[in-house]
């Protein structure tokens, strides 16, 4: 069974994201998490009853905050927030985002900070536990103030309107899908469409969301580059821990040592280790390998750090304080994360053109050590994986360019008010699809390596890299006269999502 998340005060961790995210974990909102929020609750009422007009409770926002907002007019205040700003356009955003996005926000609503009512956090809850996802769409949010249009997409559902996806990805209306459950569409009251809406929770799921992915990603180069160094005959001996002890950063000790644990054992190494071997050095694609999946591991753990931080945060504007004070802030801005987002898209790039270059020496006959040209059953008649590599080259070309910072960029907005922002959601927009483009990239150098592997025979290759080919051979065929490649790319990449070659 699988066990629910606790929403409260206390930080979420990234585990807690990818479950809820991916795994659909249901959350819980304690007793004593509500209490807090009816505490913050309290002074939120205080001051909607004073002379003095707060922001965000009896007033405008943005650049509209000095007009003070008669009490009759506070519930139209915060639905006409919610609806104007729920202004995203373009495609839908993936559902495992919009999972992680209500759940961060959710968290900030449960931490006694930001004056919600204890009924609008239930609220939010149920919606989140029955399933159902508000559409939110790809363009609208600038990264600063929070993710504004996706989160008032989120919004607009909890009060019944705009559309979603039910449990079974049906897009229905959100009133019928809330209707369908039991959950009573929530009628704002003072300060809780600005709570709803003034978060880093899109982008910050989607950092949660990538770290994932490269962790387990570099770990699949680890493999696919030793795949590539045992079937072009290269030295394990650059591996070895004295050497990597000289330069001492932990990414590149750990896969160093990964990629010699799985080439331990190999008769394919150990054929040309004697001194008939006139090699003296690999190239940098095979010897470097370590160096530049070590410098992405310690750039993944570097994101890690900023996302953990965010994690503890609560991100609202304005925020209520333990003694009572509801404050103005800048908290909502999106830079730590947007910058850390274009951080990794560098190295997801920078990880495929090395995989692009190994996959390459493997398919040129002048290079390869004697494998075929293209590694093609009968050159000339058949191409082998000639095109495989051209298709890695246009992704990696992509690449460069999606790692270019969105981050560098602001486009002021709301009449100058808002007049440096983060675009930090752009980065992570990025970022997620760089993350696929890494994917299909290492997917075509398991295709490529495998096939030398077996190309090969009769010398066997170790027995981790014979693992992973016996893997793959249960759903692609090994070498042979030209096959239709596309499904054997989208097998490769299945094979690596799914997790079974770890």
């Amino acid at each position: 069974m699988v066990q629910p998340v606790q929403l409260g005060p206390k930080p979420l961790t990234r585990e807690d994201v990818q479950a809820v995210a991916r795994g659909g974990a249901p959350v819980e909102i304690p007793e004593a998490t509500r209490e807090l929020v009816a505490e913050a609750r309290a002074h939120i009422e205080r001051l909607a009853t004073a002379e003095t007009p707060t922001y965000g409770i009896s007033t405008g926002f943005g650049a509209l905050a000095v007009r003070h907002i008669p009490p009759d007019r506070r519930t139209a205040l915060q639905r006409s927030l919610i609806r104007s700003h729920a202004a995203g356009a373009g495609p839908e955003v993936e559902r495992e985002v919009v999972r992680a996005l209500q759940l961060l926000r959710l968290r900030t609503l449960s931490s006694g900070h930001t004056g919600v009512r204890p009924t609008t956090v239930d609220a939010m809850a149920a919606m989140l536990n029955a399933g159902i996802t508000p559409v939110v769409h790809e363009y609208g949010s600038l990264g600063c103030s929070g993710d504004l249009a996706p989160l008032a997409a989120s919004a607009l559902a909890l009060m019944g309107e705009g559309q979603v996806r039910d449990a079974d990805g049906v897009l229905v209306d959100a009133a019928v899908a809330l209707r369908k459950v039991g959950i009573e569409p929530v009628v704002l009251a003072e300060k809780e469409g600005l709570a709803l809406i003034n978060g880093t929770d899109g982008m910050l799921g989607m950092l949660v969301l990538a770290t994932g992915d490269l962790r387990a990603l570099l770990d699949l180069a680890d493999l696919t580059a030793a795949m590539s160094v045992e079937a072009l005959l290269g030295t394990d001996r650059v591996f070895a821990a004295d050497l990597h002890a000289l330069r001492p950063h932990p990414g590149q000790g750990a896969s160093a040592a990964r990629m010699a644990a799985l080439l331990e054992g190999s008769e394919i190494m150990e054929s040309h280790r004697g001194p008939d071997c006139t090699r003296v050095q690999d190239a940098y694609s095979l010897r470097c390998s370590p160096q530049v999946h070590g410098a992405a591991r310690d750039t993944v753990q570097y994101a890690e750090t900023v996302a953990d931080r965010e994690l503890a945060s609560v991100i609202d504007n304005p925020v209520v304080l333990a003694d009572g004070r509801v404050e103005s802030n800048g908290n909502f801005h999106g830079a730590p994360i947007a910058y850390v987002l274009d951080f990794l898209a560098i190295p997801v790039a920078d990880v495929a053109s090395i995989a692009e270059r190994r996959t390459d020496r493997m398919l040129d006959v002048n290079r390869s050590h004697g494998l075929p040209p293209f590694l093609a059953d009968d050159p000339g008649v058949d191409s082998g994986h000639m095109i495989a590599q051209y298709t890695q080259a246009a992704i990696v070309s992509e690449l460069k360019r999606l790692a270019v910072p969105a981050s560098v960029d602001s486009i002021p907005s709301s009449a100058m008010q808002e007049d440096h922002v983060s675009m930090g959601w752009s980065a992570a927009r990025k970022l997620r699809k760089a993350v696929d483009g890494l994917t299909t990239v290492l997917a075509i150098e398991l295709l490529t390596a495998a096939r030398a592997l077996d190309l090969r025979a009769p010398l066997k290759p170790a027995p981790a890299t014979a693992a992973a080919v016996a893997k793959l051979r249960e759903t692609v065929e090994g070498p042979g006269p030209d096959r239709h490649l596309a499904p054997e790319i989208a097998a490769a990449e299945a094979l690596i999502r799914s997790g079974a070659l770890r």
